[in-house]
């Protein structure tokens, strides 16, 4: 048996350190980097580390969305980054944002991908294919799995809201996801903050797994409503992401500063309704 502690005892274990359900969402674009990172070779390492250090204290996650390092070939910073959190900030875990979803050998490979190759503790993924493009990730033992369900952006209701058996198509992704597909103990399930209602329903057909929820800061979300309804008993079992509103609170050479003021700011906030 692995000494390794699973992304769910990871995760609990930074709730209960760090006294925050903050996850900080990494996307970064170099055309708003402070003119010092201009045209630096490793800006988009540079500037990330820069932000996971300054907001480590007020953080339970990390995020890193990998569209935002691939369109750039920066996919060795990627690694180099999730290799430094590790080092640097161990306990916190990371979440690989990919959203794959596809089905067998290929499906085995992406999750060799987040895994093996970044070495993440946890990945997203799309549930649309059914349960054989999820299970080549549950292969990994200890390896957290983030199925969407009830997303943030308003397009998500034009299948997610779609009756199934007599009630949305997404309470379905949350039962199978609580019931039929979490062999692993590991799986946890993606929640926009902009539908808290459905957050409220998503909690109570799936008991205290994991939510991870975008959607506060620049999408509008509520903190409250979120955090009210998505909490679990132990005043725990949400992910709570911010990328823009944290990631470019500041414009100057002084970013990572004011990024973990806004990190510490929502972290209090969050916490105010727990």
């Amino acid at each position: 048996m692995s000494s390794t502690p699973s992304f769910i005892e990871t995760l609990t274990g930074a709730w209960q350190r760090t006294n925050s359900l903050l996850c900080v969402g990494l996307d970064p674009e170099p055309v708003k980097f402070p003119g010092a990172l201009a045209n630096r070779p490793e800006a988009i390492f540079e500037f990330c580390r820069a932000i996971v250090d300054a907001t480590a204290p007020y953080a339970s996650a990390f995020k890193p969305q990998i569209a935002y390092f691939a369109a750039h070939r920066a996919e060795d910073q990627l690694e180099a980054l999730i290799a430094h959190i590790h080092e640097r900030h161990p306990g916190l875990p990371v979440i690989l944002d990919a959203k794959r979803g596809d089905i067998g050998s290929t499906a085995e490979q992406y999750a060799r991908e987040a895994f093996e190759r970044y070495r993440a503790d946890a990945v997203t993924v799309n549930p649309y294919m059914g349960f054989d493009s999820i299970e080549p990730y549950l292969a990994h033992a200890g390896k957290g799995v983030i199925v969407l369900c009830r997303t943030s952006n308003p397009g998500g209701s034009d299948l997610q809201f779609l009756e199934t058996g007599g009630r949305p198509l997404y309470q379905v992704v949350a039962q199978l996801a609580a019931e039929k597909w979490n062999a692993s103990g590991q799986l946890g399930l993606v929640v926009g903050a902009t539908f808290p209602k459905e957050i409220e329903i998503v909690r109570q057909i799936t008991g205290d797994m994991p939510l991870l929820i975008p959607g506060i800061g620049a999408q509008g979300g509520d903190v409250e409503a979120t955090v009210r309804a998505g909490r679990t008993a132990a005043g725990a079992g949400m992910m709570i992401n911010s990328s823009r509103a944290i990631l470019y609170a500041g414009k100057g050479d002084d970013f990572a500063a004011v990024a973990a003021r806004a990190a510490q700011e929502t972290r209090d906030k969050i916490n105010a309704y727990l």
